[in-house]
């Protein structure tokens, strides 16, 4: 995490047509040691003691749980905490980062939440969590703001206090159709969990393939399983010219679902995926370009972990301030811990360049003030009313913007260049072109 943007830093670009309501365009001390700057599990700031000036910032994932673990997050934080540290601070302010396990539990969340409103945290940054309806209500009593949330629940884009810098599962799966549609598939099959938030990806992927007339099958996968055989026969079919099949599961279940996929022998069948069900590592231990992912689609919210625009993330994760811990920079929950700390830096400088006390209050203020964060990874954000997603269900889900890569020679790399809004997909809206 570096405090100025390099100038020569590859920029995102947007392709696609603008949405209805475009987005607006547009965050010293001393050298510390490392344990003063994390904390372990829910146990604290590791026998640390803040001073006056300190910013104060939490981030939780689970660790220890089985499929749903994503470690790199909170190990990814705490290196930024050392870098930022080492390299002078914040405008003048030390990076207090703390971190715990929520355990993939709504007690573990609350347990969390907890901590950074006793601690004083101004914000919770990247974190990963199931259990909002446990933790959002804590953090608003506090008024603690989220930024940068994975997206796993509802109130990461309902709750005024959230500030999620993707999409979500709603923009992946409208983007995977659209992908496909633009692929040219005649008829997509969609393996999603048999859950209420699978029943919501029906409906998005849906809206996406109705104005090109392509038959959508629901095909519904158990969310954990060692032999997805089934399933995959159910969503290939005949294995005809022209089919896809498209799947929104984790990570663990997406490579069982692939071991079965390969053993099909199919001829035909175009495979796609969303990015956190099908990531740079999935690619590698499936067998890259000799595996079942040769060639196939993948919707995401960032340009790929080769992009130069990941070179600030890639820094901290070969510099000596990972602390030993392996962080991978292809995992999106990591890439999504990076935005949202970079999009933290933004607003302290902004906030101490108009000489305002950096604290919880005024980051929501500037956040919700409509002035746009820029920070090169993503479309600049704005959380301001008139950018607000006309939804009853997800109005914070600002960031509607997605990018198609493709797996060519065992690597993920952009399909085309810069990003594509899905907004109208997401609405309902009448398809743009």
């Amino acid at each position: 995490m570096t405090r100025r943007r390099d100038s020569s830093r590859a920029r995102p670009t947007i392709s696609g047509r603008r949405p209805r309501r475009p987005i607006a365009a547009a965050v010293t001390a001393a050298v510390l040691f490392p344990t003063l700057f994390s904390a372990s599990a829910c146990g604290g700031p590791a026998g640390a003691s803040t001073g006056a000036d300190d910013l104060t910032v939490m981030t939780w994932a689970p660790s220890g749980t089985g499929s749903a673990d994503r470690p790199g997050m909170t190990a990814l934080a705490e290196s930024i905490g050392r870098d930022v540290n080492v390299k002078g601070g914040l405008s003048g302010h030390r990076l207090h980062v703390i971190t715990c396990n929520e355990h993939n539990t709504a007690d573990g969340a609350k347990a969390c939440a907890q901590q950074a409103v006793d601690a004083k945290a101004v914000a919770v940054l990247g974190s990963y969590s199931q259990w909002g309806d446990a933790f959002m209500p804590m953090l608003e009593r506090a008024g603690i703001p989220l930024i940068g949330g994975y997206g796993l629940s509802q109130p990461e884009f309902s709750s005024p206090l959230s500030y999620p810098v993707d999409g979500g599962m709603p923009a992946l799966i409208a983007g995977s159709g659209r992908q496909l549609v633009d692929a040219g598939c005649k008829a997509v099959s969609l393996i999603r969990p048999d859950t209420p938030a699978g029943d919501n990806l029906l409906g998005y992927l849906g809206n996406a393939l109705k104005p090109a007339g392509i038959k959508l099958l629901d095909v519904k996968a158990p969310e954990q399983s060692s032999d997805y055989s089934q399933v995959v026969r159910k969503a290939i079919g005949r294995d005809d010219p022209g089919n896809c099949v498209t799947s929104a599961l984790a990570a663990e279940p997406t490579s069982n679902l692939l071991d079965a996929y390969r053993r099909q022998n199919v001829k035909n069948t175009r495979i796609a995926s969303v990015i956190g069900s099908v990531q740079q590592s999935v690619v590698d231990s499936t067998g890259g370009d000799a595996g079942p992912l040769a060639g196939a689609f993948v919707t995401s919210w960032y340009p790929p972990e080769s992009a130069k625009t990941w070179d600030g993330l890639r820094a901290v994760v070969r510099s000596q301030a990972t602390d030993g811990n392996a962080i991978d920079v292809s995992d999106p929950g990591v890439q999504t811990t990076w935005v949202a700390y970079e999009v933290f830096r933004v607003v302290v400088e902004k906030l101490a360049a108009a000489g305002r006390p950096i604290e919880a209050k005024s980051i929501d203020a500037l956040l919700d003030s409509g002035e746009g964060i820029d920070v090169g990874l993503t479309p600049p954000l704005n959380w301001g009313t008139t950018n607000m997603l006309p939804s009853t269900e997800s109005p914070r889900l600002v960031n509607t913007w997605v990018t198609y890569q493709v797996v060519k020679g065992g690597r993920m790399t952009l399909q085309q260049p810069g990003f594509v809004d899905v907004r109208w997909v997401l609405t309902g809206a009448r398809s743009p072109s």
